[in-house]
């Protein structure tokens, strides 16, 4: 048997080596195969991090009467705190309301000097509350309605939730990030299907060019398995080579495209990233690479081994 698998390497070696034309077509086919699957990664990396980024600008704001007690909001910010669904609840006090919207309307003199004569803060405290997922918006705003301390204290002046502006918008971006999830998915799985078919067909017109030696392999009396292995090492050859091509080329191409993610995807640098997760990078490609080469191989030989 070790006989046997030693041949079986050697040969492997000798195909990959020999016929260094065919070889260099297959890894440069491959490589770009590999080049496909790599980017649709880093693609799916940055549509992540800019729906991310798109949920975030969106907020849920809760006002309360002037004469709300401090710590009955508080309680209600600590409630909104303890869901699951809640990203995040932050407390602006009256005065930190006051503050910001003198800071909204700086250029406003009309609308300050209006402040002013008022004499006294005419803002409630303000709860900002951030959903993990826009959806959820609906039922965190239910859930602060129907709050004994809210109901018994009468202290909730409006949600804007319930303002049919930050409504539309809200479900607007959720159709959005919906329709852009499912477009990516779809794009992924198209764009796999294709750049497999291309490795296949490549490795089967390398394994074209050897048919006639199968023939003779089988006529003498060879076994399926013992044909198919060494072209199986040839095509994860391949594969290893074209991972190790394609980790290459993604060096300079990330380094390029770093600055420019990073500007207008959410602020993601996939320079960074794929220094960060080159492990993982590497093991996807190389493993890829091996996967399909190996298989292509098996699969595209079959219809050569009948005599």
């Amino acid at each position: 048997m070790w006989t046997t698998i030693k041949r079986i390497m050697r040969a492997g070696f000798l195909g990959f080596w020999r016929n260094g034309f065919v070889t260099l077509s297959a890894v440069l086919v491959m490589a770009v195969t590999l080049f496909v699957l790599g980017s649709l990664v880093f693609t799916g990396v940055i549509l992540n991090s800019t729906l991310t980024e798109l949920k975030s600008k969106v907020d849920m704001n809760i006002y309360f009467t002037t004469d709300a007690p401090e710590d009955k909001v508080i309680e209600v910010k600590d409630a909104l705190k303890g869901l699951p669904t809640v990203a995040n609840a932050q407390y602006l006090s009256r005065e930190d309301a006051l503050a910001a919207f003198r800071e909204r309307h700086a250029n406003d003199q009309l609308t300050l000097q209006a402040l002013e004569e008022l004499g006294d803060n005419p803002l409630g405290a303000v709860i900002n509350v951030q959903a993990k997922d826009p959806t959820q918006y609906d039922s965190i705003a239910k859930f602060v309605s129907e709050m004994p301390v809210i109901i018994e204290g009468s202290m909730l002046d409006k949600i804007n939730y319930y303002d049919e502006r930050q409504r539309v918008a809200i479900e607007r971006l959720t159709r959005i990030t919906n329709s852009a999830n499912q477009l990516g998915f779809a794009l992924i799985i198209l764009l796999a299907f294709i750049t497999v078919a291309i490795t296949f067909n490549t490795i089967r017109l390398v394994i074209y060019t050897s048919r006639d030696e199968i023939a003779v392999m089988r006529l003498v009396g060879a076994d399926q398995m013992y044909v198919r292995a060494p072209f199986m090492i040839e095509g994860i050859l391949y594969g290893a080579s074209a991972g190790l091509v394609t980790l290459v080329l993604f060096y300079p191409f990330t380094y390029w495209l770093g600055k420019t993610t990073q500007s207008f995807f959410g602020g993601i640098n996939v320079f960074s990233y794929y220094l960060l997760h080159f492990p993982l990078f590497f093991a996807l490609i190389i493993g890829s690479g091996i996967i399909l080469g190996g298989i292509s191989s098996f699969l595209a030989v079959r219809r050569y081994l009948t005599i």
